[in-house]
């Protein structure tokens, strides 16, 4: 992506120093990823100020992403030390799922409670993700009620508050936060597809590019269905197929519009379940930055 394109405005900076500013009064980190890209959308920053904090990585919406993809993700990161699980954040056992992983996770502290003669205690969980990542439609599935905002947009939460659980639990929650660099533009595009940045803050036709070539090679019939294209449409080049799926839409030559229209089918499922981050890109760990 260009380098002009600001992604970490002042309000995130503030997000994440009132993030350092309140992990200390947390037992365990909930950090939410895109199961659509759930390497990609780990913030560095936060395994950064978390270090040595108990930490659970919570991949959402497991209803959009590649299922097969999703376990096998769920699998590398368990493999490798980090406590993982996938939820569907419409899926009423949630609540119960979340809390006993935590439980799980937290043993030892709460053993430890246990044999001081403290038994019950409530489980403080800091919870952060990237913007748009389904964190506030994910709180209220745990707690029962509607009491974080939703929105299918980023930059929905603007506030940070504790949130209580009927079981034991209470979460704070957080704004979404980006981080000021990315190492590499296909991060940027890959958070950009998925509704992390802004749609303003990046070039369309860039984004709508790079899906034409993921669905092109992952998903071809679900590109041809959904856009009713021919085999000979498929070979064209992604910048003549973009023009011909802009035409299609019956957008003429409105090439932005096309390249939203794209973008927004992907991440409604239009073009069906994916996930953008395969495991090869994950050779060096987590212990490096994205």
């Amino acid at each position: 992506m260009s380098s002009n394109i600001q992604w970490f405005p002042g309000h995130m900076a503030k997000a994440l120093h009132q993030f350092q500013n309140n992990v200390h009064l947390a037992d365990i980190i909930f950090e939410l990823v895109d199961a659509r890209c759930p390497y990609s959308s780990i913030n560095p920053e936060i395994r950064k100020i978390g270090r040595g904090k108990p930490h659970l990585l919570i991949l959402t919406k497991a209803d959009l992403a590649d299922t097969e993809m999703t376990q096998s993700w769920v699998r590398w990161f368990r493999l490798h030390g980090y406590a993982a699980t996938s939820v569907d954040s419409k899926n009423n056992l949630t609540s119960n799922q979340i809390t006993k992983i935590a439980q799980q996770i937290l043993k030892s502290k709460i053993n430890s409670d246990h044999a001081k003669g403290i038994a019950n205690k409530t489980i403080r969980a800091i919870c952060v993700g990237v913007p748009n990542v389904g964190k506030s439609t994910l709180l209220n599935q745990i707690i029962k009620r509607r009491a974080a905002q939703v929105g299918n947009r980023p930059g929905i939460t603007k506030g940070q508050q504790w949130l209580k659980s009927s079981r034991n639990l209470e979460l704070l929650d957080t704004p979404g936060i980006l981080w000021p660099r990315f190492q590499n533009e296909s991060i940027a595009y890959k958070l950009a597809l998925t509704g992390a940045i802004k749609d303003n803050l990046y070039p369309k036709d860039d984004v709508a590019l790079f899906a034409i070539d993921f669905f092109r090679n992952h998903a071809e019939q679900n590109l041809a269905k959904r856009y009713r294209l021919t085999g000979d449409d498929l070979k064209l080049s992604r910048v003549d197929l973009l023009m011909k799926i802009t035409k299609n839409a019956g957008m003429l030559q409105d090439f932005n519009r096309g390249s939203m229209r794209i973008i927004l089918d992907a991440r409604r499922g239009k073009l069906g379940n994916f996930t953008l981050d395969e495991l090869s890109i994950a050779k060096s760990g987590l212990d490096n930055d994205n």
